[in-house]
């Protein structure tokens, strides 16, 4: 089949599945999966070749690895380094020393066999697990920071499982890169990211496109990820290093935007190709053990990983709703299992029923979780919380960076008042960046970085872009999706004062008016009018133009009664001033 063709199947499939499996509530993860079982060798057979999909489709978690990493200032990293290395590190040998047991004890395989098996299943599927954390909204929460940094942790020792396998041959392979090559791939990657993406990714933004900020995070992704690969490390490992060193950057919450879309669907993508090559013959010949080793898999991994946060002083609820998310086997056991069938280390058949485990396990994890947290969220305990770090979000966004928003920006930063700065100009940011304040690189206009931007809990925004088309743009994407927010306007001049206020904004700012008026005042003190008698000629002024502003935009006026209207406006002026100068020159 051509690859138009396997592509139209992908986006059909997931077209009916996906939804078809929300609206059962039985989550997107699981209908992904039951398309790939449908369209791959074991049922309908439109696609043939489900492995070398799968081996594209790990791009997904390449991507995702490297969103993570953006989110993880490397500050943030340290602080987690004992949960890391105690939660992550015994719940890794506990689940691989359990299950490799049983495979010894109760089935009496080799302890080879033992040990590849139980090191295999004692992975958690990362794309599973963060993407269950994430429609929960508790990944940020405490307990689910140490469900994550058990899933780092199985990251980490990817490779040394794989070298593990590897050594169980009883004919060693060709050696791999030796261990200094490794080594100075990571030095090389922390060195280059830290002194020459940051200035790279500025000179994109100067005279690239959105397009080309794009092709540049995906160039940066890659080129990292294969650098790690080449060197003997993973390649999502080298994409979650990426990431982290770019947390502190600028252009982070871009990068993050442009990356999102590819994320989303090559995670699609690498469901449905696992659904593929899940061998559904074995399951019809061995329903009951396989059916049985799934159900077994995922009750022993929660029950450790439950025992591991409950030790770190978790809530049941919350303890038992993380294992659940982990419980499953990871895609990472796929590699393992193709590792140990062409190293001789265990045959086909038994990689085939591992597989299959690891799959229905991935297929339980889903209705699992949800039906835990149906039932305690409405029965026994409070709804699912969010991230704890909600009220720390600036409640001030400032829209534009330039002299004009800057104004507002010292005023609120000399009286400790937190905003949010986003901007297209990479040095304007770089600039507010240096003094603490949060800072967004991007096009303020686009939804997906404004809800990144904290619009959410936003109080006030400030529209200060210089760009008038982009302001209306703007105004008319928050008046629509974030109504409860006050929107202060920057506007151009009076035609485009008009425009903001037929709109709706309430707050417009007129940004040659106020300046102007200040300029009158001293005019008029200089030609020799008392400061009482400018502010008073000043104010009559103001209001009369406020008022024909006002009736401009309540009538809804065209062009031409713009100029019938300016016409009009004049002559009341002028009696206004008459009126003014009898009354100051009466006794």
């Amino acid at each position: 089949m051509s690859l138009l063709g396997s592509v139209a199947i992908f986006l059909g499939a997931t077209l009916i599945a996906v939804p078809l499996f929300k609206r059962l509530k039985l989550g997107s993860i699981l209908g992904y999966l039951i398309a790939g079982i449908i369209i791959g060798p074991s049922a309908l057979n439109f696609i043939d070749d489900p492995y070398t999909i799968l081996h594209f489709a790990e791009l997904g978690v390449v991507l995702l690895l490297f969103v993570i990493g953006l989110e993880l200032e490397p500050k943030t990293l340290w602080k987690m380094r004992n949960q890391i290395l105690f939660s992550g590190g015994s719940q890794l040998f506990v689940s691989a020393l359990v299950i490799g047991a049983i495979c010894y004890l109760l089935f009496s395989l080799s302890l080879p066999i033992s040990i590849t098996i139980g090191l295999a299943l004692a992975l958690s599927s990362t794309a599973f697990a963060i993407q269950l954390m994430t429609e929960q909204r508790i990944l940020k929460t405490p307990p689910g920071q140490q469900g994550f940094s058990m899933l780092l942790m199985q990251d980490v020792a990817v490779i040394p499982i794989l070298l593990i396998v590897a050594s169980f041959a009883p004919t060693q392979s060709e050696e791999g890169p030796a261990w200094y090559i490794s080594i100075l791939a990571v030095l090389a990657v922390l060195v280059i990211g830290r002194f020459l993406i940051n200035p790279f990714l500025r000179i994109v933004a100067r005279y690239g496109s959105s397009e080309v900020m794009t092709a540049a995070a995906l160039f940066i992704v890659l080129v990292t990820a294969l650098a790690m690969s080449a060197s003997g490390l993973s390649m999502g490992m080298g994409a979650f290093v990426a990431g982290i060193l770019l947390a502190d950057s600028s252009f982070k919450h871009q990068l993050e935007t442009e990356i999102e879309p590819f994320k989303g669907l090559l995670l699609g993508l690498f469901f449905i190709a696992i659904g593929m090559n899940l061998d559904l013959g074995l399951l019809i010949a061995e329903p009951l053990f396989i059916v049985g080793m799934s159900i077994l898999l995922v009750l022993i991994k929660a029950l450790i990983i439950f025992a591991i946060l409950k030790a770190t002083k978790q809530s049941n609820t919350d303890s038992m709703r993380v294992a659940l998310m982990l419980s499953q086997g990871g895609e990472f056991a796929f590699v393992v299992m193709t590792l140990a069938v062409s190293s001789f280390v265990l045959s086909a058949e038994i990689a085939g029923q591992v597989n299959l485990i690891v799959g229905i396990s991935m297929a339980l994890t889903s209705p699992l979780v949800i039906l835990h947290s149906l039932f305690f969220n409405t029965k026994n305990c409070p709804a699912v919380y969010d991230t704890h770090a909600d009220s720390d979000e600036p409640q001030v966004i400032i829209a534009g960076f330039g002299r004009f928003g800057q104004i507002t920006a010292r005023v609120l930063s000399a009286n400790n008042i937190a905003f949010t700065a986003m901007d297209k100009d990479a040095e304007h940011i770089e600039f507010v960046k240096k003094f603490g304040n949060r800072v967004f690189y991007g096009d303020a206009t686009r939804l997906d970085l404004l809800k990144k931007s904290g619009i959410d809990e936003a109080r006030v925004i400030l529209i200060a872009i210089d760009n008038p088309e982009e302001i209306t743009k703007l105004t008319k994407l928050i008046l629509k999706e974030y109504p409860h927010v006050s929107l202060i306007v920057r506007a151009r001049n009076r035609i485009h004062a008009t425009e903001l206020g037929k709109l709706g904004v309430k707050h417009i700012v007129r940004e040659m008016f106020d300046a102007g008026i200040g300029a009158c005042k001293n005019v008029l003190q200089a030609y020799g009018y008392t400061q009482g008698q400018s502010e008073s000629m000043v104010d009559i002024f103001e209001q009369h133009d406020q008022q024909m502003l006002s009736k401009v935009i309540e009538e809804d006026m065209e062009f031409d009664g713009l100029v019938k209207t300016a016409a009009q406006g004049r002559e009341e002026l002028q009696t206004l001033f008459e009126n003014d100068r009898k009354e100051s020159d009466a006794p």
